[in-house]
């Protein structure tokens, strides 16, 4: 029975990524995963995921990301086990002395697994520079 609930899931996944904390992030995702994005899918070790990290880190302090917020959770059980999630993240941005918030979508598959969940799936129907294009157009081509 899982005694966490996938807010607080989510909470957790927040402050890890806002604190770079690659140990809870690790303990976020399965063993293996899969993960989505508009290039494709392809299945992902969480070791070879943790190794990725800091570049992803840097990419993302280049990018100018401050800080990374849960707006919204839209929860589906698909059977006593998964858990369909839809996600809304706000993503502060500081470029060219400006401040911008660009929401990001994902959608997660989680697996119940003792007392909280793991990340079997995570999808993003567009990529960082595509979120970034819809809310600011200015940001990306003045970089």
């Amino acid at each position: 029975m899982t005694i966490i609930t996938v807010e607080e899931f989510f909470r957790r996944h927040e402050q890890a990524n806002n604190d770079f904390d690659v140990h809870l992030i690790a303990s976020l995702y399965a063993d293996t995963f899969m993960f989505g994005n508009p290039q494709g899918v392809q299945a992902v070790k969480r070791e070879d995921f943790v190794r990725v990290l800091p570049r992803r880190k840097d990419f993302m302090k280049t990018a100018g990301l401050l800080s990374s917020r849960v707006n919204s959770i839209e929860t589906s059980a698909l059977d006593s086990k998964y858990m369909l999630v839809k996600t809304v993240w706000n993503m502060s941005f500081r470029a060219n002395n400006e401040d911008d918030v660009i929401r990001s979508l994902a959608t997660y598959v989680l697996s119940a697994i003792g007392a909280s969940f793991e990340i079997v799936l995570s999808a993003r129907p567009s990529g960082l520079d595509e979120d970034r294009a819809r809310a600011a157009p200015a940001v990306l081509t003045n970089q």
